[in-house]
């Protein structure tokens, strides 16, 4: 039987809410820090900008492929000498 979608949203929204207060609060502590030491390194900046671009898969409203689209995001391009690679 599959839900409907106020349903999910009823049973999902404290949830959701909370991590993205967590999220708000995580990117806060970030860019404080970097505005009173350094700023950030270069590999950290481009970590930053992931994060950033993942906010921008979230908050799109196209197709119903988010999901997919941030697992994307943050994987690794496929190699296929994965196994010598991580030493399996």
């Amino acid at each position: 039987m599959n839900r409907n979608a106020d349903l999910i949203l009823d049973e999902s929204f404290l949830d959701v809410r909370a991590k993205l207060l967590e999220v708000a609060a995580t990117l806060d502590r970030i860019d404080r820090a970097a505005q009173d030491h350094a700023g950030l390194s270069a590999d950290q900046k481009d970590r930053r900008g992931q994060i950033d671009a993942a906010i921008e898969i979230c908050a799109s409203s196209d197709g119903a492929d988010r999901a997919a689209r941030l697992q994307h995001l943050f994987s690794r391009p496929f190699q296929s000498d994965w196994r010598s690679t991580m030493q399996l």
